[in-house]
């Protein structure tokens, strides 16, 4: 399963050095994740009235080189490992093919009252 997400760096994505301020690559994956998601059919709005929600459990990131003003990026995301209660997805972001930023992203299930659930068999098929 593999899914790309095109970014352009907007002004707002900046720091005063001009490149993307770090937190800000944390919301390009979060966007890809959510496209990602949306695209294999699960429909998250629909799945939190049914009282479960996808919390982040761990990220592991590593910052390789630095995106700056208009540039456009690509977000690849990539499943490496699903078991009932969670998911492990690779996330990079690319310009022309040349990695800036990579991290590895524990995904779980809770209820919307905060206790573990399994998640939704559309992801658990995934496996």
């Amino acid at each position: 399963m593999h899914h790309e997400f095109p970014v352009r760096v907007y002004y707002e994505d900046t720091d005063m050095g001009g490149i993307v301020y770090h937190a800000n690559y944390l919301r390009f994956i979060e966007r890809a994740r959510s496209d990602w998601v949306r695209g294999i059919g699960v429909d998250q709005n629909a799945m939190r009235e049914s009282g479960l929600i996808y919390v982040v459990r761990r990220i592991e990131a590593d910052y390789l080189a630095p995106a700056k003003f208009d540039e456009e990026l690509l977000v690849t995301t990539s499943m490496q490992n699903v078991t009932p209660a969670r998911m492990v997805l690779s996330q990079e972001v690319t310009r022309d093919g040349k990695p800036l930023f990579r991290a590895k992203v524990t995904i779980a299930c809770i209820t919307t009252g905060g206790t573990p659930a399994r998640l939704p068999a559309e992801i658990r098929a995934l496996r």
